[in-house]
């Protein structure tokens, strides 16, 4: 299937009709909307603090803390050393005193020296206790490539999270789910890694107007987010894009593709994964973490499991690759683009 030149209003492909723009509604990036979200749960609860390496004067590397040190105070957003086992050791005392403690982890590559706080307290204090301690810890992790970074800023390491029983693992998409998200995974009693896909924060294209008088729909809940029959393409965070991008262009040769958004990875939310694989008849899942061991093999695992009698073609993933990220030169080679994922939609009609 021919891939041809992406549009610039693909994002808006799942809406074919222009709703009324509610009067509370602002247009938002995504990196603007996860600051307003910031604000407003801050504003809503004074145990709200932020902490992180440059957060507070700077406003983070990605500016997605800007101005709320200037308005909360040093107390409620505080710079911390380069140190992100320190970091997360701190949100965890701060949390059993009753805090809400948001971590920001500059880059995802960095959260490793901080893995023993979260795998061996932050995940299991709740269930050592038998249930007396909550520990409402929000860790954000800007993650993935496209910003022709090095190795360490660049990667997809969520699959990792997701597997540690206890902790919750979620990724936002688009501004509306960026704006609510934030403010649900803080004011959620469970521990919650969420993960930002840094190459969209500010982009221009992703621009949508945000409802702050709406109701949010579930945090741990995944969405169509474009209706389609002759396969179903699931993904999350930066990949939605890349999958409604190779939706439209299907559609320009009359073939209509499904794309779930799930949201969440850990719990994962299946059932609309099924119900579409049981009418279009085939999956292609789509991540740029490596395949091995993956959330994507989850996936292939549950849908074969549940939907073995309704599929057509194998189950197939496009995914990044199992090697150490590349240098940036190569990244376009390694992430999974339009081209690929349109490659594996013709392998899975063909077969």
């Amino acid at each position: 299937m021919a891939a041809p030149a992406k549009s610039a209003n693909s994002a808006t492909v799942n809406h074919p009709e222009a709703p009324t723009v509610p009067s509370s509604a602002q247009n938002l990036t995504i990196g603007k909307a996860l600051n307003l979200g910031l604000r407003k749960a801050m504003e809503d609860d004074d145990k709200v603090l932020i902490l992180g390496e440059d957060v507070g004067k700077l406003g983070g590397v990605f500016r997605i803390t800007d101005g709320l040190q200037k308005d909360f105070g040093e107390d409620r957003v505080l710079d911390t050393p380069l140190a992100e086992s320190g970091i997360v050791g701190t949100a965890v005392g701060l949390a059993v005193r009753g805090f809400r403690p948001v971590c920001e982890i500059q880059f995802e590559g960095f959260i490793f020296p901080g893995f023993d706080q979260i795998n061996s307290q932050l995940a299991k204090l709740h269930y050592r206790t038998q249930g007396e301690v909550k520990v409402p810890v929000v860790i954000r992790v800007p993650y993935g490539g496209g910003i022709g970074a090095v190795e360490h800023h660049s990667e997809s390491p969520e699959s990792l999270f997701a597997h540690l029983p206890g902790l919750k693992v979620v990724s936002c998409a688009n501004p509306v789910d960026a704006y609510w998200m934030i403010q649900q995974a803080i004011t959620s009693d469970d521990p919650i890694l969420f993960f930002e896909p840094k190459r969209l924060y500010h982009s221009g294209a992703l621009k949508a107007p945000v409802d702050t008088a709406a109701t949010p729909e579930r945090l741990h809940a995944s969405r169509v987010v474009r209706q389609g029959t002759a396969a179903t393409l699931v993904c999350y965070g930066p990949t939605v894009q890349v999958c409604l991008d190779a939706a439209t262009a299907a559609a320009n040769e009359g073939m209509e593709l499904e794309v779930i958004d799930l949201r969440s990875m850990s719990p994962l939310d299946l059932a609309p994964v099924f119900d579409s694989v049981r009418r279009t008849g085939r999956l292609i899942a789509v991540s740029e973490a490596p395949s091995e061991s993956s959330i994507t093999s989850e996936i292939v695992a549950r849908v074969q499991q549940d939907c073995f009698y309704s599929l057509e073609a194998p189950v197939l993933r496009v995914t990044g690759f199992d090697t150490p990220y590349p240098p940036a030169k190569l990244e376009e080679h390694y992430l999974p683009d339009l081209d690929r994922v349109l490659h594996a939609v013709d392998r899975a009609m063909d077969w």
